[in-house]
């Protein structure tokens, strides 16, 4: 088991957030879902990480209730959920040990947001050696908007601007058809 699938926080805190309802990839679960069927079938590790704000008393606060897997996803019971409070997976977590014990040397990373927390996590990962594919529609976000009073920046804007910045420097960039061999149903 030299390869790993991080399922970075897909978490029902984001449900509760407005602006939810324009969200990039509404079957985030479903093809998550996807990649976690092709991990297990290749044996790969497959690790849930949650983000977590304590105290914030906001939808990522864990007293709220909102800081757990997204329902209907299919975490088995022995793979590791890790809490973390930064934006990659690495810096809280003991996620970095945890792949150098077990020898992953390859990452694949899907979640919640494309351009924050899933590709803060590709780039550290990839600062720390790991070889990684990033699964573009694997990924999820909404809409930024312009603090400066301007107009939000769109979906597909974050996912394009994401896929560029990655590509060739960080990560590898897939689809989940091209990661698993098969189209969308």
């Amino acid at each position: 088991m030299n390869r790993a699938l991080l399922v970075i926080d897909v978490q029902e805190s984001f449900r509760q957030l407005p602006d939810w309802e324009l969200v990039s990839e509404p079957d985030i679960v479903g093809q998550v879902n996807r990649l976690v069927s092709l991990a297990r079938a290749q044996d790969d590790l497959v690790i849930w990480v949650l983000g977590s704000r304590a105290g914030s008393g906001t939808v990522f606060d864990p007293a709220r209730g909102y800081v757990r897997l997204m329902d209907g996803l299919d975490r088995a019971t022995d793979e590791p959920v890790l809490v973390k409070s930064a934006h990659n997976a690495f810096t809280t977590t003991n996620l970095h040990q945890m792949l150098t014990r077990r020898g992953v040397r390859e990452l694949t990373v899907c979640g919640i947001k494309t351009e924050q927390c899933c590709e803060t996590t590709t780039r550290v990962a990839a600062d720390l050696g790991f070889d990684v594919t990033f699964a573009i529609d694997a990924t999820a976000t909404c809409p930024i908007p312009d603090l400066d009073g301007g107009s939000a920046l769109g979906v597909r804007d974050i996912i394009e601007r994401t896929r560029y910045a990655l590509s060739g420097r960080f990560a590898t960039i897939r689809t989940v058809a091209e990661l698993t061999g098969t189209p969308l149903r």
